[in-house]
């Protein structure tokens, strides 16, 4: 069971902002930074970059402030006696970037949202939430240096992802980052295995299977609302990644 005690996202202050707990909490307590800070980590202070997580249980010292006029984060303090919070393997004490930080921040906006009422399925939905943004967590302690570009790319494949028959260029996609086409495709490929026009590809020919599945539109409508012009291309891409034609796909549901 979890048990919230405060949860909060977009908290400003202004500097000078200190928050100086030397005997901790009697709780445990999730801090998520969206401007740079300095933490006292391992008997020294040292300043980490916006976009860090740090996870304090209970009765270890807090101490954390603002380095630039304006310090803001999302945090929570909470008991809990769930496994996965108190058996993490998450560092204690210790901030790590955030490899979506993005998902992070709606998953405690929910959270706030979810502590407001009091709902049929609040503890529960809370109970989801906390572990959903765990899970965010641990996935991000995995991860090696967190470089410049790599918020514009997550949210630049979210995009191509939700949108597929979008008319992505290369070009188009660069311009978005402030980069050139060239060095785009180089770190699109070194952070997801494949370019970025294949991403856009792989994403139309998902949409289209799922036309296929469920709608009666005609072949050369599904290319159309998968963003091709041309239907003969559409037909040739599918069946180059499906190893069928669209016809044949949908005979064999």
């Amino acid at each position: 069971m979890n048990t919230i005690f405060y949860v909060e996202y977009d908290a400003a202050h202004h500097s000078p902002f200190v928050f100086d707990i030397p005997e901790g909490h009697d709780c445990w307590l999730l801090v998520v930074t969206q401007t740079p800070a300095q933490f006292w980590v391992n008997g020294k202070l040292e300043e980490y970059p916006p976009h860090c997580a740090v996870l304090y249980p209970p009765y270890q010292k807090i101490y954390y402030r603002a380095c630039s006029e304006q310090y803001m984060n999302d945090w929570i303090r909470f008991a809990s006696d769930e496994l996965y919070v108190t058996d993490t393997s998450l560092p204690l004490g210790e901030p790590f970037p955030l490899d979506d930080h993005e998902y992070c921040h709606k998953l405690f906006q929910l959270l706030v949202a979810e502590h407001s009422f009091q709902k049929d399925y609040r503890e529960s939905s809370i109970d989801y939430l906390l572990r959903t943004l765990f899970n965010k967590l641990l996935e991000s302690c995995g991860q090696e240096n967190i470089g410049p570009h790599h918020y514009p790319l997550m949210k630049l494949r979210t995009a191509i992802h939700n949108d597929p028959s979008h008319s992505w260029t290369v070009t188009k996609m660069a311009e978005t980052m402030n980069i050139s086409s060239g060095y785009l495709q180089l770190i699109y490929k070194k952070a997801f295995g494949l370019s970025c026009m294949d991403d856009v590809i792989h994403s139309r020919i998902r949409l289209a299977k799922e036309n296929l599945r469920h709608h009666p539109y005609t072949v050369a409508e599904i290319a159309d609302r998968c963003g091709y012009r041309n239907v003969e291309h559409f037909c040739r891409q599918f069946k180059q990644i499906t190893g069928v034609s669209p016809k044949q796909f949908k005979q064999q549901l």
